[in-house]
C-alpha cells in the first residue's frame, strides 16, 4: 500500500457521506448566493474589498457551486478538490470577521454570540473538507510512513 498514489487510496463510508454532505451543502449555499439569500450574503462582504459586494457573491456563489458539485463527482481527484475546498473556507473568513466587527446582522447572526459562534465554526467546515476528502487522515498515514522509513532525512 506503501506505493499506491494517496489519491488512490479509499475513504471510509463515514467521509465518503461527510464530502457528498458537504457537497450539497455547498450546492444550497451557492444557490442561495444566486438567489433568495444574496442580500443578506452581500452585507457580509468587507468594506475593504475593492469590488462591488454584489459581484463578490456572485463570484463565491458560482464556486461554492462548482465546489460542491466537484465533491460530489470527482471523487477521484477529492484530496485535491479538499485542499480546494479548505482553502476556499479560509479565504471567506474575512467577511465572518467583518461581520463579526462591524455587528452585521445576517442570517439570523443578530448578537455578537451569534457572531462568534459562526466565525469559530469555520475552523470546522476547514476540518470538515480535509477529513472527508482523504486529506487529514493521508497527512498522517504519509507522515507515520516517512517516520517508519527514517524519515526525509534518513542516511544523513
Amino acid at each position: 500500500m506503501a506505493d499506491t498514489p494517496l489519491d488512490a487510496r479509499t475513504t471510509t463510508l463515514v467521509q465518503t457521506i461527510g464530502r457528498l454532505l458537504l457537497g450539497v451543502a455547498l450546492l444550497f449555499a451557492g444557490i442561495a448566493h444566486l438567489t433568495g439569500a444574496r442580500r443578506e450574503f452581500q452585507a457580509q462582504v468587507p468594506d475593504w474589498l475593492p469590488l462591488p459586494a454584489d459581484t463578490v457573491v456572485v463570484a463565491s456563489g458560482i464556486v461554492e457551486l462548482a465546489l460542491g458539485a466537484a465533491l460530489i463527482v470527482l471523487s477521484r481527484h477529492r484530496r485535491g478538490v479538499g485542499w480546494v475546498v479548505a482553502g476556499f473556507f479560509v479565504a471567506i473568513v474575512p467577511g465572518n470577521i467583518a461581520q463579526y466587527v462591524n455587528r452585521i446582522d445576517a442570517f439570523g447572526l443578530d448578537s455578537d454570540r451569534a457572531r462568534a459562534i459562526r466565525l469559530l465554526f469555520q475552523p470546522v467546515l476547514v476540518a470538515w473538507a480535509l477529513w472527508s476528502t482523504g486529506v487529514w487522515p493521508g497527512m498522517r498515514r504519509k507522515t507515520r510512513e516517512s517516520v517508519s522509513r527514517g524519515g526525509p532525512h534518513e542516511g544523513r
